[in-house]
């Protein structure tokens, strides 16, 4: 189409090809590129709550599946057949056990975590892509924004896996916690913590990655568009729970420091750092030990990221139309 050099004209064709654009994505509304720390934070902490609390029965199954030597009475086929077999033998709520904690961990968490993301993204892109779109950018926004939320969920991770374990000896959340701390010390809750961002970095900057080259395919023009965002989560969930499903074994085997597996390789005390952890893992299961439980971790992350990603862009978009509608006043009747 030849737009005509008068500026009126021009104006008024252009706002015609956008209206039509509008209408091939429905009635959704563009997401600012710009909105407050607080909206992010609000609403990361929302997201990390629900992706972690909606899929939780998945995650104590895959810490279970993940056991290096386990109970007879804990060995599983799969996810579905764990389940039931969890309910019908310990009750209801067993596959819940250790979600207060990790309640209370992932909404800070969280918080800190995307809101750390938009603000280094932001800042990396302009200066790599002059405020364009830069897959390092967020790939590197991505690693630092995991450093600050491994920190803080790091110490509810090893409290959740331990109440999580076949046979847990602890009796609830203050129980465990008083326990490691007096047989272990506070050194306990981070003793993963290098392991942890071993996993997590990589997890994170593929996830973010992928994301973000799903939504240039799906949501080119970046509106609040909820299936995009569900099948571009989906997808970066699954595709990097797979490939860091062996650093997620390792530190499982240093959270829970499995004392079956730890006391048939005749290791005294506690077990500690990543190398360690892979030594053991291999000698004990050989390669196929490093992905125990990799159906689990994917059938928990994809809807648990899809979930994080869909209801993050949600508050997002909610909170900023809000605060948008609150500084334009009241309509005039």
């Amino acid at each position: 189409m030849e737009l005509s050099s008068d500026p009126v004209v021009a104006s008024l064709e252009m706002s015609q090809v956008k209206s039509k654009d509008d209408d091939s994505v429905g009635e959704y509304e563009s997401l600012p590129p710009h909105v407050s720390v607080g909206t992010h934070m609000t609403a990361g902490a929302v997201a990390g709550v629900l992706e972690h609390t909606v899929m939780y029965p998945v995650d104590s199954v895959k810490t279970r599946m993940q056991s290096l030597q386990p109970d007879p009475n804990a060995q599983y086929r799969g996810v579905y057949q764990a389940l039931k077999r969890i309910i019908q033998t310990e009750g209801v709520f067993r596959p819940l056990r250790g979600l207060n904690i990790t309640m209370m961990g992932a909404g800070p968490a969280h918080a800190l975590y995307f809101a750390c993301y938009e603000r280094v993204k932001r800042s990396l892109s302009d200066v790599m892509q002059s405020g364009g779109n830069s897959h390092l950018a967020n790939g590197l926004a991505g690693s630092v924004a995991t450093v600050l939320h491994d920190a803080i969920m790091n110490p509810a991770e090893v409290v959740k896996q331990r109440m999580q374990m076949y046979n847990s000896p602890y009796r609830g959340l203050v129980d465990c916690l008083q326990t490691v701390t007096r047989t272990e010390g506070l050194g306990a809750f981070y003793r993963s913590y290098s392991t942890q961002l071993t996993m997590n970095i990589p997890f994170q900057a593929a996830h973010f990655i992928i994301y973000e080259l799903m939504q240039e395919q799906l949501n080119p023009h970046r509106l609040y568009h909820p299936s995009s965002h569900i099948v571009s989560g989906a997808a970066a969930g699954a595709i990097s729970a797979a490939i860091t499903t062996p650093l997620d074994v390792c530190k499982t085997l240093l959270n829970t420091q499995e004392n079956v597996a730890l006391n048939s390789m005749k290791i005294s005390g506690h077990l500690s750092g990543m190398a360690n952890a892979f030594r053991t893992v291999y000698r004990l299961g050989g390669l196929a030990a490093f992905f125990k439980g990799a159906q689990a971790r994917v059938i928990y992350q994809m809807p648990s990221t899809a979930i994080a990603w869909s209801v993050y862009e949600f508050f997002k978009y909610f909170l900023t139309k809000q605060k948008r509608e609150q500084e334009a006043g009241p309509r005039p009747m």
